[in-house]
């Protein structure tokens, strides 16, 4: 019996992300040096950011992943610990057809205000409650619409111009970070982080590389040179 208890705990270690081509599992935390290539990977060229002079920290998810709806704790600790000259961007993935609904939801959501109230509970909602919101029309009926909104505006704002320009976007950051696995986190246009079995990074080490990586960007930022008039 103690085997199978012990065999039981081990089982609720294991976790797998979400892929695009392959899988990776959470471990429990181990201090160590992150090493660039290994522990986070380059990305070449570098992606222009959103947040002006602030540090960038991406989070690629999607609503449909569970291992992003576990991954939610972590991100709100990574924001609390994130030093003022930094700021958390989040941008929906569409591996396959049946996450686009969910993305343009976020981006929907976003535009019409109400992100804030609707981000966590559509984790909750799918995840916790198992809820089958599957498609746009559903989203907006049976889901947003709790919160306000009216579902025939949502359904015409989620398939209008301004959201079809912000999925291309989205498309075309996550292609260029190089982006196989949902949740990933990218540290100012120039690191991925996401997680890997091999290395035994999971969502604590994840932000632990995502901030240590901040802190290099700040520690780069200061030691720039300055060009002074001759």
């Amino acid at each position: 019996m103690f085997k199978r208890f012990a065999i039981l705990l081990v089982a609720l270690f294991v976790v797998s992300a979400c892929h695009a081509d392959q899988n990776a599992a959470t471990a429990a935390p181990a201090a160590r040096a992150w090493q660039s290539g290994t522990d986070y990977f380059p990305i070449d060229p570098p992606q222009p950011t959103s947040t002006g002079d602030k540090i960038e920290v991406v989070e690629v998810f999607s609503y449909a992943c569970p291992h992003c709806a576990h991954f939610q704790p972590d991100v709100e600790a990574l924001k609390a610990r994130l030093p003022k000259d930094a700021q958390f961007v989040t941008i929906p993935a569409v591996f396959n057809a049946q996450w686009e609904p969910f993305a343009r939801a976020f981006y929907t959501a976003r535009t019409m205000g109400v992100l804030d109230k609707t981000h966590q509970a559509l984790f909750d909602a799918l995840h916790r409650d198992h809820l089958p919101l599957f498609s746009l029309d559903l989203l907006a009926t049976s889901f947003y619409a709790k919160y306000g909104v009216n579902p025939s505006t949502f359904i015409s704002t989620a398939n209008s111009f301004v959201i079809d320009s912000e999925m291309a976007r989205g498309d075309q950051l996550v292609r260029a970070y190089g982006v196989g696995s949902t949740p990933t986190l990218v540290v100012n246009g120039k690191y991925r982080v996401e997680m890997n079995t091999e290395r035994k990074i999971g969502p604590k080490e994840i932000v632990e590389i995502a901030l240590y990586l901040v802190k290099q960007e700040e520690a780069q930022a200061k030691a720039a040179p300055h060009k002074t008039p001759h």
